[in-house]
C-alpha cells in the first residue's frame, strides 16, 4: 500500500472568548483592550490613583510595562481569554495539563469513536519520508487493533463507552486531539514563557509561538516584553 506524501500538521488556535469591560467609572480609558483596561483598573484601585499622578506611568502601556517589571502580576489575573486548539496530538495536552492554572475541556476518548484517528506528524519527521513512513505503519497498526478491540468488546457485552475506553490503550501519543483552553494573563504568560523556551518540547513550543501571537494581538501592554525578547 503506498504512503501518503508527508505533510505537516495543520494547528489551529481560534480565540473563542475574551473578557470585556462594561465600565470603570473611576478611570479614563486609554488603551481600546479590555484586557489592559481591567488590569490597569484593578492596580489603581489598590491606591485610588485614578488620576494618574506619575507622569511615566500615566499611559496604560507604560503602567502595566512597570507592573510587569515589578513582577506584580495579580492584577493580570482579572481578564481571561479562551482558545479552542486543534491539530495537536494527546502527546502535546498532556504536557499543557500540567499548568494547572489554566482549564481544559478536552475531547473524550471514551465517548468519540477514534477509529480513524489522525496522525499528528511531529515536527522532527516534517518532510523526512523515512520517518513518516515509519509513523504511518505504527498509525494504521494501532487504528487496525483499535477497531479490532472495539469489536471483540463489544462482542463481549460491554458498552460502546466501555468497548472505546478499552481500546483507547493502542493509540499512540500522536493522535490528534481538540482541547478548550481558559486562561487569565498571568497564567498565559507563565505558560508561554516555559513552552517558548529553546529546551521545550518543539510541537508545543510551536503552540506556545501561535498563542503569544493571539494574545499580543488581544493584548499589546501586557505580552510587549514576550515579544521583545528571545522567540
Amino acid at each position: 500500500m503506498p504512503h501518503p506524501t508527508p505533510h505537516p500538521a495543520t494547528l489551529e488556535v481560534l480565540l473563542i472568548a475574551s473578557t470585556q469591560v462594561h465600565t470603570t467609572p473611576q478611570l479614563e480609558r486609554r488603551t481600546p483592550f479590555d484586557a489592559e483596561h481591567l488590569a490597569e483598573f484593578a492596580g489603581r484601585s489598590c491606591y485610588l490613583s485614578w488620576e494618574r499622578p506619575n507622569p511615566a506611568t500615566a499611559h496604560t502601556s507604560d503602567y502595566l510595562a512597570n507592573i510587569i517589571r515589578q513582577g506584580h502580576l495579580s492584577v493580570l489575573e482579572h481578564a481571561t481569554a479562551t482558545f479552542y486548539i486543534t491539530g495537536v496530538s494527546r502527546s502535546l495536552t498532556h504536557e499543557l495539563i500540567r499548568h494547572r492554572l489554566l482549564s481544559y475541556s478536552q475531547v473524550s476518548q471514551r465517548f468519540v469513536d477514534f477509529s480513524h484517528a489522525e496522525l499528528i506528524t511531529p515536527p522532527a519527521a516534517r518532510g523526512d519520508r523515512a520517518a513518516w513512513e515509519i509513523l504511518e505503519d505504527v498509525t494504521a497498526f494501532s487504528r487496525d487493533a483499535y477497531r479490532k478491540l472495539v469489536d471483540l468488546f463489544t462482542e463481549r457485552g460491554y458498552g460502546r463507552k466501555q468497548a472505546r475506553e478499552a481500546a483507547r490503550a493502542v493509540l499512540p501519543g500522536g493522535t490528534a486531539t481538540a482541547i478548550v483552553v481558559t486562561g487569565n494573563h498571568r497564567a498565559w504568560r507563565e505558560m508561554i514563557a516555559k513552552r517558548n523556551a529553546p529546551g521545550a518540547d518543539a510541537e508545543i513550543r510551536e503552540l506556545a509561538q501561535e498563542l503569544l501571537r493571539r494574545l499580543s494581538g488581544l493584548a499589546p501592554a501586557i505580552y510587549a516584553d514576550m515579544v521583545k525578547g528571545p522567540q
